[in-house]
């Protein structure tokens, strides 16, 4: 706004001395004007290439700190790298490996030594209900079959004799099962 009013009050002083006919101080003042322009023009050329300037060398001054920080970094690394010895840090971990694999094995006894210690009678009478109900679902009533077992000791031939003759009474073809199911009966014969 400055350039425009100042170029009104120039150009109405030019008109003024136009009119009282001194044309050689018009001339005068117009190029005085002229110059103004320019000398305003080229101000205003400078102050934005000084302000570039001004920017590039902030951004040389980030680049400058930017690369003084990554020496200081590479530096660091290189202290680091030259302080870590690889074997031994790898001693150190096949170290903590083995005492990482100890005390699991030691946690794992003493866990087993505490459901031991700690192992009551509600335990046992929850196997044995557990069982019987195996058993009812088989189909064989333990208690009966204790009461008619003879009290002698009875021989294992006599034993697969007996299930030998279920077997042909009961005409399967799943041998596969019931061989399953004569081994389990053994099992609990031995008990």
């Amino acid at each position: 706004m400055g350039t425009n009013g100042s170029s009104f009050i120039a150009t109405s002083h030019i008109y003024i001395e136009l009119g009282t006919s001194f044309q050689g101080a018009v001339k005068v003042m117009a190029k005085d004007l002229i110059r103004t322009r320019h000398q305003i023009e080229k101000f205003y050329k400078l102050k934005s290439q000084l302000q570039g300037v001004a920017l590039r060398i902030q951004t040389l001054k980030s680049t400058q700190a930017m690369g003084e920080a990554m020496k200081g970094v590479t530096k660091a690394m290189g202290q680091m790298n030259r302080q870590m010895n690889l074997p031994s840090l790898q001693k150190i971990m096949q170290e903590f490996e083995r005492q990482n694999e100890k005390m699991e094995m030691t946690m794992e006894v003493m866990g087993d030594a505490i459901d031991d210690a700690l192992e009551g009678d509600e335990e046992e009478e929850e196997t044995e209900e557990l069982v019987s109900q195996v058993l009812d679902e088989i189909g064989i009533d333990i208690k009966s079959e204790l009461l008619n077992a003879p009290s002698a000791a009875v021989t294992a031939p006599a034993a697969k004799n007996k299930v030998a003759q279920a077997e042909a009474t009961t005409g399967n073809d799943d041998s596969g099962i019931d061989n399953d199911l004569q081994a389990r009966l053994d099992n609990l014969r031995r008990m």
